[in-house]
Formats: structure tokens, C-alpha cells, sequence
């Protein structure tokens, strides 16, 4: 078993958090990790970028001037390539660069994420997360009594208005729901508050994926 304490909003150690051996990956799972975080950034691209061919570049056929008799070189068309406000050759056009994974390998990624979170303490649980009111400083000075410092992750089990006012002028801290979060932010934040029924979910959420494996 895993523990991992958990603490009140004084820092205070409260009880433990388990969690089964067998649902933590640490042997496997790299490669899949990689595919999925390189194709939810690649899902992210807009894949607007757009440029004009020659064929598709307004202007006339005519020869800009005689074919001989001038001393300069051929020239074709205004359109060409290789003239100013011409068509551009290989240029992008709009595409889709979304890529598809399949789910087990969605799963196994999710459970090397969270096991690497876990294996390496940078996991704090919260007993519960209640504020009195939607404010920044409260906020961050519940962090620092939790010594969390840095890029730092705040996954509830609901979403909390208060705690998402919170949290939106602090730098480097964000708030994400135990049942959405992707490996990406897994593997982007460097620590992760969980609170006890956010915690709860994540676990239902590895025995899923083991499951599925």
C-alpha cells in the first residue's frame, strides 16, 4: 500500500490515504505517456494557417513585358512565385493535426502519471477545501501553510466557485475537476492538492484504468 497523509487547512496531519500497489504503474507506461500528451498538444494547434497558390492568387495572364528585344529575363505571369505578392510554393493550408490514441493506451498513461505524483510525494491531500470567501490571499496562504510552492494543481471532486476566483490571480496555480484531469496536467504541474473526495475519485478513476489494461 501507498499512503499519503492528509492534512486540514492548519497543515495539521489528519489521517491517511491508501492506495493498492497493484493500481500504481512505474515499470510501463513511458511511451504511452509520451502519445498522449503529444496528441492532446497537438489537438490544441487551430491548423488555420493558409497561403495562397499561384493558381489561387488574383491577377492576369498577361506577360509583364516582351519575351525578347528588353534584356531581362523571361517572364510569365505576375503570379509566379517568384515575384513579389506571387504564390507561394509548399506554403501550409488549413489541416487537422488532431491525433487519435486508443483508450487502453489513454488508460495506462493516466496510470503512469499519477503513479510517478505519487511515488514521488509531490501529492498533498486537503481534508476539505472550504473558503469563507473567494479570496486571493486566502488562498495563498493556505498554500503556503502546506508548503506548496511553484506550478501547483488544485483538483476538486466538484467545482467550487470560491476556490476558482481564488486561485485565478495567483500564478502558476490552477484548478481542475478529479474526473476530467488529463495526464498533461499531470505531467505539467510539479504538485498537485487534491482534496479527500477529489482523491477518492482519482482512485476510482486508476482502478477503471486498471481494470481496462
Amino acid at each position: 500500500m501507498s499512503r499519503i497523509p492528509v492534512m486540514n487547512s492548519q497543515g495539521q496531519n489528519v489521517g491517511d490515504v491508501e492506495i493498492a500497489d497493484e493500481l500504481l504503474v512505474l515499470k510501463r507506461g513511458k511511451q504511452a505517456l509520451h502519445e498522449v500528451i503529444v496528441a492532446f498538444q497537438a489537438g490544441l494547434r487551430a491548423g488555420t494557417a493558409s497561403t495562397l497558390t499561384k493558381a489561387q492568387v488574383a491577377g492576369s495572364n498577361r506577360k509583364p513585358w516582351a519575351q525578347k528585344g528588353l534584356g531581362r529575363a523571361r517572364a510569365g505571369y505576375r503570379r509566379s512565385p517568384i515575384w513579389r505578392g506571387g504564390g507561394v510554393v509548399f506554403g501550409p493550408h488549413p489541416r487537422d493535426y488532431s491525433k487519435h490514441v486508443p483508450r487502453n493506451v489513454s488508460r495506462l498513461a493516466f496510470r503512469r502519471a499519477l503513479s510517478e505524483k505519487v511515488a514521488s510525494g509531490a501529492i498533498r491531500v486537503i481534508d476539505e477545501l472550504a473558503l469563507a470567501a473567494p479570496k486571493t490571499k486566502a488562498m495563498t496562504a493556505l498554500l503556503k501553510t502546506l508548503n506548496l510552492t511553484g506550478v501547483v494543481l488544485i483538483v476538486l471532486d466538484k467545482a467550487d466557485r470560491k476556490v476558482t476566483l481564488a486561485v485565478r490571480n495567483i500564478p502558476k496555480v490552477a484548478v481542475a475537476l478529479a474526473r476530467e484531469i488529463h495526464p498533461y496536467q499531470l505531467v505539467r504541474y510539479s504538485a498537485l492538492l487534491v482534496t479527500r473526495s477529489g482523491m477518492a475519485v482519482l482512485e476510482q478513476r486508476l482502478k477503471a484504468a486498471a481494470g481496462g489494461a
